[in-house]
């Protein structure tokens, strides 16, 4: 299983939101390039990363601090980047590629501009990641901040069809609260999109990373951590090895 830490961005900076709430946000660096070398020297070799700024729809000034911070973390030796937030046209899909991004996720766009996602899971392929949130079983858009009205069941469900093989599933009630994991309910969301997903959300334990683990290839490809990693519940180190792999 592919652990992948995590760097959320906001202004350029190093963030958790708990929930995904703009309003509940806990700052962790102003170096974001330095935060990736740290992740490569003790042994990752993925990272995910998140434009915030881009997903909330903030202002230019803080959409070129996220865009050079981005910079600076794909120059980083050893890191691959997979990266969403905010992606809703082929032009910031060609710039991530450009600045060296791995994989792209496409999130809001899955709901609202399904042509758009379409014609990206086409063109791109294994590049693209379908990057789907919910709560209470409801579809969460525009970083997480507004409902669809559509199940989350449904959208997965259309995955494929549309053309994408990888998903980041988020929980969006247990995001950044280190509650724990809901094993379960990523085997129900593996089963109806037909391939393994990549869980986030609530991670607490090494057992949480375990037990992901455990259920498989054919149903976790891969967890991300975030703030258990950054209040120091666990180091990076235990975490990769709870994963199976070193990265």
């Amino acid at each position: 299983m592919i652990l992948f830490p995590a760097i959320d961005l906001l202004d350029g900076r190093v963030v958790r939101l708990r929930r995904g709430e703009r309003s509940r946000v806990d700052v962790y660096s102003a170096d974001a390039s330095a935060v990736a070398r740290d992740f490569a020297v003790r042994g990752a070799t993925w990272v995910h990363v998140v434009d915030l700024s881009a997903a909330f729809g903030e202002d230019a000034s803080s959409l070129e601090r996220n865009r050079r911070a981005v910079r600076g973390i794909c120059g980083v030796d050893g890191i691959a980047v997979d990266m969403g937030g905010g992606v809703r046209d082929l032009a910031t899909i060609e710039r991530l590629l450009g600045c060296g991004v791995r994989r792209i996720a496409v999130g809001t766009a899955l709901v609202r501009d399904p042509s758009f996602a379409c014609d990206a899971a086409r063109e791109f392929g294994e590049l693209l990641v379908a990057d789907v949130a919910a709560r209470a079983g409801e579809v969460r858009v525009s970083g997480w901040c507004e409902g669809e009205g559509m199940r989350a069941d449904d959208l997965v469900a259309r995955l494929a069809d549309m053309g994408f093989r990888h998903l980041v599933f988020t929980d969006v009630e247990r995001d950044g609260m280190q509650t724990g994991i809901d094993a379960d309910a990523y085997r129900h969301i593996a089963g109806i999109a037909g391939f393994p997903v990549v869980a986030s959300g609530g991670i607490a334990t090494l057992d949480d990373i375990r037990t992901l683990a455990a259920a498989g290839p054919d149903v976790i490809e891969g967890a991300i951590t975030g703030r258990a990693l950054y209040e120091g519940s666990f180091t990076l180190e235990e975490a990769l090895a709870a994963a199976g792999r070193s990265g």
